[in-house]
């Protein structure tokens, strides 16, 4: 699920940009799986309909693109996309609410999208269950094994959920998403970063008993001591029949600053998993082949398809903030 960018957005100043990468991950996705676009220029939608559905019939490609008109503040779909939970039913899509990472922006848009994307029929018979709680995709990793992975500095902030502890949060998650047990990172920043640090940019589950996660090697820059701390409580982690975790460190990228000075959150961690392929996010940087090929010695069995998002993190967020995969069993295209 992909949701375009139009010149209503922050992208207005660099859409051609914007809108190359997001042409570049909806191609490189439609070789394996089907897409979901929304897009509030209907125009622009049906632009897009026409050309990426007849890319995919020219290359003979198994994925077909599913257009729905929809207003959208913003093109971050990790975060206002539903989140889906397999059960004894079949496949369930949690509406959760979105605030804009405790009302930083403005999100009225992006928190109806799901029900219009829904109305429209793009997710087929399956049930769509508003959710009163905020909840962003990117501030959770699972391993599909019972096991949540979170942040402290991001689920536990005032102006997400005030009312509800660590406690509280554990109880509803375990009931909602089927979690065993969450674990909590206490640590870890990256400057420029607007989500008060999701997961999804410093530690990612690999399988169900192997993360990777950010590290940065330089003792003079300023996310050194908060990046170790992370480092040592993942080396703390055991997995639930006691054993370590397999820890694999991520390439520390030369910083990316804007045209104000300021740094930009560029990570390696911000990897999309797709069927048969992982698309890793690259800067233009030294690190990118490092990261390429750290990626491949994790993902030996999936192709490495590196897509340059530099235009992406100039609005603080990269390849998976901008996705929101939709399981199998839910009705695409």
């Amino acid at each position: 699920m992909l949701t375009w960018p139009h010149p209503g957005t922050d992208w207005a100043d660099r859409l051609d940009e914007a809108e190359s990468v997001f042409t570049n991950i909806a191609k490189a996705v439609l070789r394996f799986e089907h897409l979901i676009i929304s897009c509030e220029h209907v125009v622009k939608l049906q632009d897009l309909d026409r050309d990426l559905n007849a890319y995919a019939e020219h290359n003979r490609l198994p994925g077909r693109v599913r257009s729905v008109p929809a207003p959208a503040n913003d093109t971050w779909a990790r975060d206002h996309g539903p989140i889906t939970v397999q059960g004894e039913n079949g496949p369930t899509l949690l509406d959760f609410r979105f605030n804009a990472w405790g009302g930083k922006f403005a999100c009225e848009k992006d928190n109806a999208l799901n029900l219009h994307i829904a109305n429209a029929g793009a997710f087929g018979d399956t049930p769509l269950v508003p959710m009163e709680f905020v909840l962003e995709g990117g501030s959770i990793e699972s391993d599909g094994d019972g096991t949540l992975l979170t942040t402290s500095e991001c689920l536990l902030t005032p102006t997400r959920n005030p009312s509800h502890d660590r406690t509280a949060i554990e109880r509803l998650l375990s009931e909602w998403l089927g979690a065993d047990r969450v674990l909590w990172l206490n640590h870890g920043y990256l400057a420029g970063d607007d989500t008060d640090s999701h997961i999804d940019t410093l530690a990612r589950f690999c399988a169900p008993g192997h993360i990777c996660y950010v590290s940065c090697p330089d003792v003079a820059d300023e996310h050194y001591s908060a990046l170790a701390a992370m480092e040592e409580e993942l080396q703390e982690f055991r997995q639930s029949d006691g054993s370590s975790y397999k820890l694999t460190p991520l390439p520390w990228p030369d910083p990316l600053l804007n045209e104000d000075g300021e740094r930009l959150p560029a990570t390696y961690a911000n990897f999309l998993i797709i069927n048969g392929a992982v698309l890793l996010p690259i800067y233009g940087v030294r690190q990118d082949e490092d990261a390429i090929a750290v990626m491949k010695s994790i993902f030996p069995d999936r192709e490495i398809i590196p897509i340059n998002c530099n235009a992406l993190i100039r609005q603080h967020g990269s390849l998976h903030c901008v996705t929101m995969q939709i399981p199998a069993g839910v009705v695409t295209p």
